[in-house]
């Protein structure tokens, strides 16, 4: 009888075969989506179902003491107050920050709001904030129609490509002169913040436009 050689044709065909067979039905077991068994028991608590576009509460533990609040409104007011409002790039960059610790600071005072000294601190506050809002719209407008002046006389003051000029300054200039009369009557505390935004703003337009407000002789001309 002849004998099968490990080097025969035939005999090489028929492992490959077998091999070729082997790594399909492996390639199909691997392919095949695996099912989960089920819990050989059911839980003692199943999990609620949340909806993914379900609203979320937010609850907080932390709590701040009388002290602490004091502290804060007393450090918020200093800042504030110690800046330099007739800086415009200034309150740029810090106005938004003061208003979310403002806000921080309305909500963390409630509680103590009927206690004297912490009302007396908190209405101080507002009123700071409330003071600067005002001096910062009227120096800005301020701002706006000197440099509407300066364009009107052209290249360096000589005229040359020169804009159109305001018709009504006299108008803007007196309804900014009795706002800075009517912030000096209402907020007397704040007369040094007043004069640093609204008065130097009205001296440096007087530069430009001649009119006349209640402090003009302060500012030497």
């Amino acid at each position: 009888k002849n004998k099968l050689c490990w080097f025969s044709p035939s005999f090489l065909a028929d492992k490959m075969a077998s091999h070729i067979a082997r790594r399909a039905i492996t390639s199909l077991r691997l392919a095949a989506p695996r099912q989960a068994l089920a819990p050989a028991f059911a839980p003692r608590f199943a999990p609620a179902a949340v909806s993914i576009g379900a609203s979320r509460q937010y609850l907080t533990v932390v709590k701040y003491s009388r002290d602490d609040v004091m502290a804060k409104l007393d450090a918020f007011h200093a800042e504030v107050f110690a800046t330099n409002w007739a800086d415009y790039l200034n309150l740029v960059y810090n106005v938004p920050f003061w208003e979310l610790e403002y806000e921080k600071l309305s909500s963390i005072v409630q509680p103590y709001l009927h206690e004297p000294e912490v009302g007396k601190k908190f209405s101080e506050v507002q009123e700071l904030m409330d003071v600067m809002y005002q001096c910062e719209d009227v120096r800005d407008h301020l701002n706006e129609l000197a440099e509407l002046c300066t364009r009107a006389s052209g290249f360096m003051g000589t005229g040359y490509a020169a804009e159109d000029k305001v018709d009504n300054l006299d108008d803007h200039a007196q309804a900014c002169a009795e706002a800075y009369d009517a912030l000096l009557a209402k907020h007397p505390d704040f007369k040094p913040k007043i004069e640093q935004t609204v008065g130097h703003g009205l001296a440096v337009l007087r530069q430009k436009h001649k009119f006349k407000f209640g402090s003009m002789h302060r500012y030497f001309f």
